[in-house]
């Protein structure tokens, strides 16, 4: 998963930031789920919890793997994100919007077919190692933007199999 991930990082990125609620045996966990303006997956943490911590966890967490900060964020009405955001990153614009952050919403409807497919997760710890693969290969191979030719997304999707050919045949 380390290798597949290709996105390079920008100052003028926005970040959509959202979380979803997964049921694994019966108690209630938190996948929070940062995309950028393209749609690629930036990370993902699942947490048991709802709040500013929860919130300033995954915001530190980006800070630290992006190694830059974004142009703008962009939240739901969650008012944990606007409080996490004051400690971690002041100077950084946010929305928050219902009708904004349909990027980072529709970033979870993927996931969510996966998990019916194979009925659930059975622990934190496996979702949490799924969704970090998940997520990678996802981003290797659906092509950035919607508007493309038929023939960019080809040439995109042969890329895209040639740098998992290498990444596979590197592991095996």
């Amino acid at each position: 998963a380390k290798q597949l991930r290709r996105k390079k990082p920008s100052r003028k990125d926005i970040w959509h930031l959202d979380e979803v609620v997964i049921s694994i045996g019966g108690q209630k966990h938190w996948l929070w789920r940062a995309v950028d303006q393209d749609g690629y997956v930036l990370d993902e943490i699942v947490q048991t919890r709802r709040d500013t911590k929860a919130a300033k966890r995954l915001l530190v967490r980006l800070l630290k793997k992006q190694g830059l900060s974004p142009k703008r964020i962009i939240t739901d009405k969650l008012r944990s994100y606007g409080a996490a955001k004051r400690d971690v990153m002041p100077a950084v614009e946010h929305r928050s919007h219902k009708g904004l952050n349909n990027r980072a919403e529709n970033s979870h409807v993927p996931l969510r077919k996966r998990e019916r497919m194979m009925q659930g997760f059975r622990s934190v710890g496996g979702l949490q190692r799924f969704i970090s693969v998940f997520s990678a290969v996802r981003n290797l191979f659906v092509a950035p933007g919607q508007r493309h030719s038929a023939l960019a997304t080809h040439i995109h999707r042969i890329r895209a199999m040639a740098q998992w050919k290498a990444v596979t045949a590197a592991i095996a």
